[in-house]
């Protein structure tokens, strides 16, 4: 197979994959960006080194969120 034929491959795999994740991009109204939305309260904890905060209190700064998951 030529260079010609291996870009063709590529590029034909790229496109499934994309399609593949339009097909399981969640549908409108769930879960994703909300643009132009307030973001949603953080909830769970510890809180490292204050209380915990509302969004309120927090607005205007910059917050970082660091989440661990297990699976």
């Amino acid at each position: 197979m030529g260079g010609k034929g291996v870009m063709a491959v590529a590029l034909a795999a790229a496109l499934a994959v994309a399609g593949l994740g339009l097909l399981a991009a969640p549908a409108r109204g769930e879960r994703g960006a909300r643009i132009g939305q307030p973001a949603p309260e953080i909830t769970g904890g510890p809180w490292i080194n204050s209380e915990p905060l509302s969004m309120d209190k927090l607005r205007g700064r910059v917050v970082v969120v660091e989440f661990w998951t297990y699976g």
